[in-house]
């Protein structure tokens, strides 16, 4: 079972990857776009569980991601244990 410490400590470990990743695209005058987000980190969904309200969840995974009703649940059921 993964430990709030470790969840912690690997949130920490990824912001510091993300700042020398910053840097090097500064260092290199590039702009980085992300064509791909990760649909999990959509406040709109976020909020929604948060609430308990699963079905909203998944209409709005399935409005940002095109995809269909089994996998949007399975999707949300999955988030669902990491995020509250």
């Amino acid at each position: 079972m993964v430990s709030e410490s470790d969840i912690l400590a690997l949130k920490a470990r990824i912001e510091e990857l993300e700042d020398r990743l910053k840097f090097v695209y500064r260092h290199l005058n590039l702009d980085f776009v992300d064509n791909h987000p990760d649909p999990m980190l959509s406040p709109q969904i976020q909020d929604a569980l948060r609430r308990n309200n699963k079905i909203e969840a998944i209409k709005i995974y399935r409005e940002l991601t095109g995809a269909g009703l089994a996998e949007a649940k399975q999707a949300i059921d999955k988030a669902e244990q990491f995020i509250k």
